[in-house]
């Protein structure tokens, strides 16, 4: 055989094997049907250097990588600079926000009026601080207290204004109840009202207890007392000694204002808006708007003394020692609707202990510590002290809203609608949200047409007394607001812009 038979006979061969199956073991281990499985190395890894020093210095110095770095810097300060002018274009267009106005502890939450310290509470002074934990739940922000000090009815010899009758308490309980209300953020007005249970408030008099109430103020204010209150201001305030009187009340100690507050009663609106210039008080209770007149002529004196006077003196007030409760003021309505016009007017509400359950006349407070403990009553009882909560829920709701919104705080006040028994106004503020008060003391519906520029098509129901038709989150129409008998709605919009 030659060399050419030879070398096709080990071709033919190695066809033959490769031609026949694997079933045997080899060294990369058992394999079927052609397959060979081979093994890699675990242990092999791929390792990445990257440039050293000296390529990428020499990298660097390209044309083509200064190009590159020359457009990511100019791109970094272009885009550097479009944010910064963007944020001074929004700083510039954004609406301004107008500045707070300056107000104090008593424009702040509603005054409390707690004349006689012994029917509020058994235990007089010491019964008055014990019920301050049921005082700071309603939010009050301060206490008109008293009067309380020691005078026989019209006999002016015995008027002592620095002594306190023994009948409500010591000083020491006094200077007790001051230091936990003022812990509890409520602050205490001392009603010294000389002759508070006689025919005249000032004895006839007044310029002869002119010297000792400058001497009362000065001794109760070392105490620690907020300020002083008192009642038929229009008396004292013609006399020779009131400047001086009223400039005591020009001092701070540092951290908080004292008040001098005043309280009149039947005058007309102009002689209150000269009182209020000529007394220069800081607060002034007028009785006003008389609830028993017409509903436009009640608007008509909203509207002139919040255009006269800043309403950080404006106190309304339906009540009093003088005036009676609220409840017995406004009999032919609920309370809940002049609860709802106090606390919404531009203003600071003043409220006598009881009116926020609507208690009249006669009724003692211990009322409303009989809400906290039911006991078994008839059917009738319980329907009434159900109310009774139902009405103090209501005002507890109008005294959140009062504290935490800034237009009703201070915003600007804008009537929408008066007719004889219905009454409806705006309060606004900025950019926070409105508020509407609309209210019908009458016996028949009423459909109020209102009409401002800031009005939207429909507003929130925030309180009702007439969850039936008008009922709390719903919203309603204002292009013609209907109000059912005796029915009052507290509604709210956002800021439109």
């Amino acid at each position: 055989m030659n060399k050419e038979e030879d070398m096709k006979e080990v071709e033919l061969n190695e066809m033959d094997q490769e031609k026949q199956p694997m079933t045997g073991e080899t060294a990369t281990g058992t394999e079927k049907n052609g397959c060979v499985k081979v093994k890699v190395p675990e242990d092999t890894e791929v390792k990445f250097t990257g440039l050293s020093k000296e390529e990428l210095m020499k990298v660097a110095g390209t044309a083509g990588w200064v190009r590159t770095r020359w457009a990511l810097l100019v791109l970094f300060w272009l885009g550097w600079v479009g944010m910064l002018a963007g944020a001074i274009v929004i700083i510039v267009q954004a609406p301004r926000c107008k500045p707070i106005p300056e107000m104090n502890w008593w424009n702040e939450g509603f005054l409390y009026q707690i004349s006689d310290v012994n029917e509020f509470s058994d235990n007089g002074l010491k019964g008055v601080e014990e019920k301050l934990d049921y005082l700071n739940q309603m939010k009050v922000k301060g206490l008109v207290l008293g009067p309380i000090h020691t005078v026989q009815a019209d006999h002016l010899s015995t008027l002592e204004l620095t002594s306190i009758n023994p009948e409500f308490g010591s000083e020491s309980q006094l200077i007790s109840l001051l230091d936990r209300a003022h812990r509890k953020g409520i602050s205490i007005v001392l009603d010294l009202t000389p002759n508070y249970e006689g025919v005249s408030a000032w004895f006839n008099n007044a310029a002869s207890v002119a010297e000792r109430l400058k001497e009362a103020c000065v001794y109760w204010l070392s105490k620690g007392v907020d300020g002083i209150f008192l009642s038929q201001l229009n008396d004292i305030v013609n006399t020779e000694a009131w400047p001086s009187v009223q400039g005591m009340f020009n001092k701070t100690d540092g951290t908080k204002k004292r008040a001098l507050m005043g309280s009149v009663t039947g005058l007309s609106v102009d002689d209150v808006s000269h009182l209020l210039n000529r007394s220069s008080v800081d607060l002034l209770l007028t009785g006003l708007p008389d609830p028993a007149e017409p509903g436009v002529r009640q608007a008509q004196v909203i509207r002139k003394l919040y255009a006269e006077h800043l309403q950080t003196s404006l106190g309304w007030s339906l009540s009093g020692r003088n005036l009676g409760s609220l409840a017995s003021r406004t009999p032919a309505a609920p309370v809940r609707l002049f609860q709802m016009l106090l606390f919404t007017l531009p203003g600071t509400p003043v409220f006598s202990a009881g009116d926020e359950v609507g208690l009249k006349a006669g009724e003692k407070p211990q009322i409303m510590w009989d809400l906290e403990n039911p006991a078994e009553k008839n059917t009738a009882a319980k329907t009434l002290q159900e109310e009774r909560i139902a009405v103090r829920d209501f005002f507890k709701t109008l005294s959140d809203l009062r504290g935490k919104e800034r237009s009703l705080l201070h915003g600007e006040y804008i009537s929408l609608h008066s007719s004889a028994t219905s009454l409806a106004f705006l309060r606004l503020w900025d950019q926070s949200s409105r508020f509407l008060t609309a209210m019908n003391w009458g016996n028949d519906p009423v459909t109020m047409i209102l009409s401002n520029s800031d009005l939207p098509a429909q507003a929130q129901v925030r309180l009702t007394t007439d969850a039936v038709n008008l009922a709390v989150d719903s919203m309603v129409s204002l292009e013609k607001l209907q109000l059912g008998p005796k029915q009052a709605v507290l509604l709210s919009y956002p800021y439109a812009g």
